[in-house]
């Protein structure tokens, strides 16, 4: 197992190195909080903290950023707190301990044995009951798996109707821009919707600079239209501004009614406060494609990512 002293800090414990962690088996457990694939994992690495921390499991869970604002530690202990993390947490700033473990995504698992050695390892959702029964084999026991049940944000994807891939907006990773007119701004430009978007385009309205992480509005009233069929649609936001920053979503030219997600009223009307994934759709009966317009009623928005499932 490669050393966890890079850490820029640790939130819930005092810093574990070889001595403490000599007989133990660990998991380590690389996350960032906007990664809509981690939060529909964590419900089950919280559920194996508690149910094997008896038997000898330690869990620890890496914090390394994947957007500029997530390095700060504020917003990570809020994180730690709205998904009720109560193993140790790792603040990786400087990425030291992702270099140490060569790692490369979010989220990943690394399981390691008694004596140090990294048994086995997984990227991405999925696989659980394999992961689960490595660490009972690790551990020496053999029981029933523990029952687990993600709800809200941490519930499964509907992979079956899923078809729209997650897009980035900064012009460092941009894709599936229906107008990329000047995508790689360091200045505000005018963008125009276009009249019709294809499945898995998006467009932009109004007055917006292209950075490399993220589109940032600059006045008010910018439009976001996403072509999409998924049962979810979540977005990834920050803002410029010290105020907060009030936005209205359409599903198809209408109020989102029942099919709002958890960041939005049935009305379509939501406030972005602090950088984190918003959830704007939540459709409960047939799932199809829609046509997504967010329109930010004030300037200073930052948006870095769509993501769905």
């Amino acid at each position: 197992m490669p050393s966890l002293g890079g850490a820029t800090g640790w939130l819930g414990s005092e810093p574990l190195g070889p001595a403490e962690l000599r007989g133990h088996v660990v998991l380590v457990n690389f996350w960032t909080l906007t990664c809509i694939n981690w939060l529909r994992q964590e419900p089950y690495v919280r559920a194996w903290s508690r149910a094997y921390r008896d038997d000898g499991l330690v869990v620890i869970g890496v914090h390394t950023p994947e957007f500029g604002f997530e390095h700060d530690v504020d917003r990570v202990r809020q994180a730690i707190t709205e998904r009720a993390i109560d193993y140790p947490v790792v603040v990786d700033n400087d990425y030291d301990v992702w270099r140490a473990f060569d790692n490369h995504y979010w989220p990943a698992l690394y399981l390691v044995d008694a004596d140090g050695v990294i048994r086995d390892h997984h990227f991405g959702e999925g696989r659980y009951e394999q992961s689960e029964r490595t660490i009972q084999r690790l551990l020496g026991i053999e029981r029933a798996l523990v029952a687990v049940e993600g709800v809200g944000v941490e519930a499964p994807a509907d992979w079956e109707h899923l078809r729209t891939p997650e897009s980035y907006l900064g012009y460092g990773r941009s894709t599936h821009l229906a107008s990329p007119n000047r995508p790689a701004l360091d200045e505000a430009a005018v963008y125009e919707l276009p009249r019709f978007l294809q499945l898995n385009h998006w467009a932009l309205d109004g007055a917006w600079t292209i950075g490399q992480e993220h589109a940032r509005l600059e006045r008010a009233g910018g439009t976001i239209a996403y072509r999409f069929q998924a049962r979810d649609a979540h977005v990834v936001l920050s803002r410029a501004t010290p105020e907060p920053i009030r936005f209205h979503v359409l599903l198809d030219g209408e109020a989102p009614g029942a099919s709002h997600g958890v960041d939005v009223d049935e009305d379509g009307h939501g406030v972005l406060r602090e950088g984190r994934m918003y959830g704007l759709v939540r459709q409960h009966e047939e799932v199809r494609e829609r046509t997504l317009e967010l329109t930010f009623l004030d300037p200073g928005v930052e948006v870095y990512l769509f993501t769905f499932g």
